[in-house]
């Protein structure tokens, strides 16, 4: 069993930590509880910007100064913005510790958000949406994002043009000051160090960093819209995306309907690879993966394969899916499960990655779980809990998206509408 410290700052901060002794580093997440949800709808790219901007100048350090300042102590660092959260994480040694979350809070607290920087991130920005017309399966997954998840979750960080040429400076600063406090703040701490230390060094830097009130705990609703949408682009392959409603993180079921997912798409013994590609040659690639927003969940089936198979294919994704109910095997379901297991040990021993699932956790489960727990969930999984999944969750509606020189012919009992 795991050993795990979860408490809450004075300051607000929600947090846990996981001590690893004899670990060479630490590495720690800091999630601001803000993502693209929360960008005013003429907007939409902002957070995106806010998070290529924040560390490029503060009231005390130029961005070079900043990046500078990481170098001296040997640190790694990153920022991303996601649907609900904007992520920075941090590896350093043990003893500059202190140093990290000094540079980390100098960089939350106050930044400066230099105005010939954020020009230059926009024109970036733009130039990413540009080539993003030559990245089949990015085009692909941004048309997919709205009517899968609806105008909030469905967002594509990258934002449009017109709403990216709307974007000032002034926004940056307002949304910051919106949703950066401390009471809307997630850490998750793992490695060699002392969860005292921990607790004293992140109150002493964020202490009085706004409200301790913690916020930005409610998941955001879904709205899922069954249709078929169809772009039509000169291209030699043909994308297919299709997407249904499965369950969130915290459901019953998840542990069911990540083991079908391994079952169809868990590596090259994998029934979309053996029987899609390998036996019967019909795709480029395949897989099939969720995304679980908090509160919600989405099962995705992928495949690129050439505008004359296209029906095909897509027909052969969803009868592979619908014979799991009645063909599948123990031997299958055990190899399924030791992947799974295996995984979790090899990937999920790093430090880094202890500190990033620490930190989902907080966001879905509203605590640390060990990997004892979750391992135990896996192993749990049954046939019957399989073929219950599949039957509690049917396939009648969908969204389908393709891109390609060629749309669907035959029926999908979905609705239909054609993208221009």
């Amino acid at each position: 069993m795991t050993d795990f410290v979860h408490d809450t700052l004075p300051c607000g901060i929600e947090y846990a930590v996981c001590p690893l002794p004899r670990r060479k580093v630490v590495c720690f997440q800091l999630r601001v509880l803000a993502g693209m949800v929360t960008e005013p709808a003429d907007k939409l790219g902002l957070m995106n910007i806010l998070s290529e901007s924040i560390d490029k100048g503060t009231e005390n350090y130029t961005g070079q100064q900043l990046a500078d300042a990481l170098d001296v102590i040997g640190a790694s660092s990153g920022i991303g913005a996601g649907r609900e959260t904007i992520t920075f994480s941090c590896t350093v040694l043990p003893e500059h510790l202190e140093r990290i979350v000094e540079l980390q809070a100098e960089l939350l607290r106050r930044p400066t958000f230099p105005e010939n920087m954020l020009t230059v991130n926009l024109d970036l920005a733009k130039q990413e949406l540009s080539t993003l017309e030559d990245d089949a399966s990015g085009l692909s997954e941004k048309m997919m994002g709205p009517i899968a998840f609806g105008p909030l979750l469905g967002r594509h960080p990258l934002g449009e043009v017109a709403t990216l040429d709307a974007i000032t400076r002034q926004d940056l600063v307002e949304h910051w000051k919106k949703y950066f406090h401390a009471g809307n703040m997630l850490l998750s701490v793992a490695g060699d160090i002392d969860p005292q230390r921990v607790s004293d060094v992140f109150e002493k830097h964020f202490s009085e960093f706004g409200s301790p009130v913690k916020q930005g705990r409610e998941a955001v609703p879904v709205k899922f819209t069954p249709q078929v949408l169809h772009r039509d682009k000169k291209l030699e392959q043909e994308q297919i995306s299709i997407c249904w409603p499965g369950v969130d993180a915290r459901h019953e079921d998840f542990p069911a309907q990540q083991v079908m997912l391994g079952i169809l798409s868990g590596g090259m013994s994998s029934r979309l690879f053996t029987e899609v590609r390998e036996k019967q040659g019909l795709v480029y690639w395949v897989s099939a993966w969720q995304e679980t927003p908090r509160g919600s969940g989405m099962i995705f089936l992928g495949a690129s394969t050439t505008p004359e198979r296209c029906d095909k294919t897509f027909h052969t994704l969803l009868h592979e899916v619908n014979r799991l109910a009645d063909d599948i095997t123990q031997e299958e379901l055990d190899r399924t499960l030791t992947g799974i297991l295996a995984s979790q040990e090899t990937r999920g021993d790093s430090t880094r990655s202890h500190s990033h699932e620490i930190a989902s956790d907080l966001f879905f489960h509203g605590r640390p779980i060990s990997p004892t727990e979750k391992a135990d969930k896996f192993s749990r999984v049954t046939i019957d809990d399989i073929q219950r999944y599949l039957a509690t969750h049917p396939r009648d509606k969908m969204c389908v998206v393709t891109l390609g020189p060629k749309a669907l012919q035959q029926s999908t009992n979905t609705s239909h509408a054609e993208a221009q």
